[in-house]
């Protein structure tokens, strides 16, 4: 049996953490651990939360995705899929609809990539509602990437699933729906 990722994409507040959760929680598919340079929050501990770096030992892994932000680097490495896949057939993935592509060119058919889809109305409700100061959610809604993760990107279109997600229970049988189409679960 082929290993499948799962790779999560959309802009910020169309559900992919939730979706992520949604899998881990009802197919015991677990999200690959990504890596940063930051330091970790209180609870936050180092290959379950995030595989914690130091700029050094961050350099070392081959990324499918990486970006900087706020000074401090994030990424989704090779080895930390491989790591998962040890243990299990099917992981899964958020990423930005950049990182959607690099899995999409590397993985090829084992890589489904399901596209989240909101209106900007309610993915700036879903913003407000996490405690997004205005200003900050102006600039991120306004932001060259927000608007990129709106739609699917042309390396992407035929290749992936989309689902609006308006109604999370809706979301949940769409994504029940291509686990069974791409025998997984």
């Amino acid at each position: 049996m082929d290993k499948k990722i799962i790779v999560i994409t959309g802009a910020s507040g169309t559900g992919k953490t939730t979706i992520s959760k949604y899998l881990q929680d009802t197919y015991h598919i677990p999200s690959v651990i990504t890596h940063t340079t930051r330091l970790p929050r209180a609870g936050e501990k180092s290959g379950i939360d995030y595989y914690f770096e130091t700029k050094e030992s961050f350099a070392k892994n081959h990324y499918l995705e990486k970006v900087e932000y706020s000074g401090n680097w994030y990424g989704s490495s090779e080895e930390s899929l491989n790591k998962t896949w040890e243990k299990y057939d099917a992981a899964s993935i958020v990423v930005d609809t950049k990182g959607a592509i690099s899995y999409k060119e590397k993985y090829g058919k084992d890589a489904v990539v399901i596209f989240l889809e909101v209106d900007l109305e309610t993915v700036t409700k879903r913003l407000e509602s996490r405690g997004d100061e205005k200003h900050r959610l102006k600039a991120r809604i306004n932001s060259d990437e927000f608007q990129r993760d709106l739609q699917i990107p042309s390396e992407l279109s035929g290749k992936c699933y989309k689902i609006i997600n308006k109604n999370i229970e809706k979301t949940k049988e769409n994504v029940n729906k291509i686990l069974k189409i791409e025998k997984i679960g």
